[in-house]
């Protein structure tokens, strides 16, 4: 993001709501719409939740919207934070923290499940609660399990406040390796093999799950990548090159997530696809590509975000290549019943077909994220990308759609 595009002093949300009110010609008074920026989190991506809430930000068009910034701490309370981008971004190669960004440790933002009533509430102990007035959409910038897996999204649409991206069922179906999987296959995508391990099986009987896996591996061989069931970003997922670090990795993959998912190596390049919801439907932007990361041994959450390894934008592909990967993104986006946005991430697997490794239904927005740099080079820029969500979002129905 540019530096012109941030805010030149932090705005606190007080303030905010005195000058949500412009004049139009004629004199009458209309009120701006309010967005609310949620971000932060009980995930392993809190931090990265952060800098996306960052970027997002400082994009937000100030003359058009009305911007509260509500984080959530590690610890589930929703907090108001200042109105200051440049404190949320990766320095000294750690990510920020919600708890930094508090206007108080102590005071909780709430909602109400009243559909009719959109106003925002802070309680501070010792003191009246405060209304903050209403909001008009809320841009939920939340990675991985207790906000972008659904749960967020219900307690919106118990409120009925609209919101940016996916709804509930297609917010879980994005966040569930498992069930994504399920989902592409009987809608016919190309997806990879793969072994789900449940919580009941791995407490019950370790050595059956642990047979099994062993022999997946006889039939697909090594490497594999172990990973937590619900997570994104990266965080949680070993590479494992024999039965040696096994145990370990599923350690690791099951500090994030009880159920775990084993995949084989797809041997191949990898391809990922931004899709974005206009007025006529979805389409699929130019696709990218993530090279070979030299430094590390697969496309890990340090490689992403902290050494920021670049990708090709757009994909060096053959015309044929490119129109199918954009056809798939788009089938993956329907297939799941997506709303909004989704990042698909495929291999172009040696054999020159394309298997689908996942969606991301609220896709990183960091500076250096690919959702915002594939659609940068499909010719929407960045604030535009933010407008035509923000607009999408105040345009949909809550409830049953």
């Amino acid at each position: 993001m540019s530096s012109q595009n941030l805010p030149q002093r932090p705005e606190s949300p007080e303030s905010a709501a005195r000058s949500s009110v412009s004049s139009e010609p004629g004199g009458e008074q209309r009120r701006k719409p309010r967005v609310a920026v949620v971000f932060g989190g009980r995930s392993s991506e809190h931090g990265i939740s952060v800098v996306t809430a960052g970027a997002v930000m400082s994009a937000v068009d100030r003359t058009k919207y009305d911007v509260l910034p509500i984080g959530i701490t590690r610890d589930g309370r929703w907090v108001l934070t200042a109105d200051d981008p440049a404190r949320m971004g990766i320095t000294d190669r750690r990510v920020p923290d919600v708890d930094q960004l508090a206007d108080s440790g102590r005071g909780a933002v709430s909602f109400s499940v009243d559909p009719g009533d959109r106003e925002v509430v802070v309680s501070e102990p010792g003191a009246l609660p405060r209304a903050l007035g209403e909001v008009d959409v809320v841009f939920p910038v939340l990675h991985g399990p207790y906000g972008e897996d659904g749960t967020l999204q219900g307690l919106l649409e118990l409120s009925g406040v609209p919101y940016v991206g996916a709804g509930v069922l297609a917010s879980a179906v994005g966040q569930d390796k498992e069930y994504m999987k399920r989902v592409f296959t009987s809608f016919g995508l190309p997806v990879g093999p793969y072994e789900v391990v449940r919580p009941r099986e791995w407490e019950s009987d370790r050595p059956a799950a642990r047979k099994r896996i062993m022999e997946f591996a006889a039939e697909h061989g090594w490497p594999l990548f172990v990973k937590p069931a619900r997570g994104g970003s990266s965080v949680g997922i070993t590479k494992v090159d024999d039965p040696s670090g096994l145990d370990e990795a599923i350690e690791e993959a099951r500090l994030h997530d009880p159920k775990f998912l084993v995949e084989s190596l797809l041997r191949g390049r990898e391809i990922e696809c931004g899709v974005l919801e206009f007025e006529d439907g979805p389409r699929a932007s130019v696709p990218a590509e993530i090279p070979p990361v030299t430094a590390h041994d697969f496309y890990d959450f340090e490689a992403k975000y902290i050494d920021s390894a670049a990708g090709l934008v757009p994909a060096p592909l053959t015309e044929e290549q490119t129109a199918e990967v954009r056809r798939l993104a788009v089938e993956a986006f329907d297939a799941a019943s997506c709303e909004g946005l989704v990042r698909a991430d495929f291999f172009l697997t040696e054999d020159g077909g394309f298997v689908i490794n996942e969606i991301n239904t609220m896709p990183g927005f960091t500076p250096i994220s690919m959702y915002p740099r594939m659609w940068q080079e499909s010719g929407v820029g960045y604030p535009e990308l933010v407008d035509r969500l923000i607009q999408a979002a105040l345009n949909r129905p809550t409830g049953l759609r």
